[in-house]
């Protein structure tokens, strides 16, 4: 399983954190279920910031775990947005872990695609707003 990088991708995180000892299974790497809430919470940013407001987790598409996470691992996560519909957004997320500071190695751990469904104040689907300029590449 070694799926060793050189380097971490070449633009700014989503997010950043460190597992805690809190956040361990029973066999002493950090449970799957905290990991896929960080991705979440990751694949979550640019969708509202896509959306202009709420967003709604409606599907996880596709996750796949290749490494384990340790306690005190740097993980970081990456996500971008893939495709966007009337009133969805589809996110991918990279996930990537620091580790070994004597000799540090960079890997990734997991890879996942979620869909998010704009939101209103009520909780029901509403329309993407039009795109900016600005977020036009």
């Amino acid at each position: 399983m070694a799926d060793e990088c050189c380097s971490l991708p070449d633009r700014h995180s989503t997010l950043r954190l460190v597992p805690m000892p809190a956040d361990l299974n029973q066999n002493g790497d950090v449970f799957g279920g905290w990991v896929m809430a960080q991705v979440d919470v990751a694949g979550a940013i640019p969708a509202m910031r896509r959306a202009r407001g709420r967003v709604a987790t409606v599907s996880v598409n596709s996750f796949q775990f290749r490494q384990p996470v340790s306690v005190g691992d740097i993980v970081s996560l990456y996500a971008d947005i893939v495709r966007i519909g009337r009133t969805s957004i589809t996110v991918k997320v990279e996930v990537f872990a620091e580790r070994n500071y004597a000799n540090p190695i960079i890997v990734k751990v997991t890879e996942a695609e979620l869909t998010y469904v704009a939101i209103d104040a009520s909780g029901n689907k509403r329309p993407l707003p039009a795109e900016s300029a600005d977020e036009i590449e």
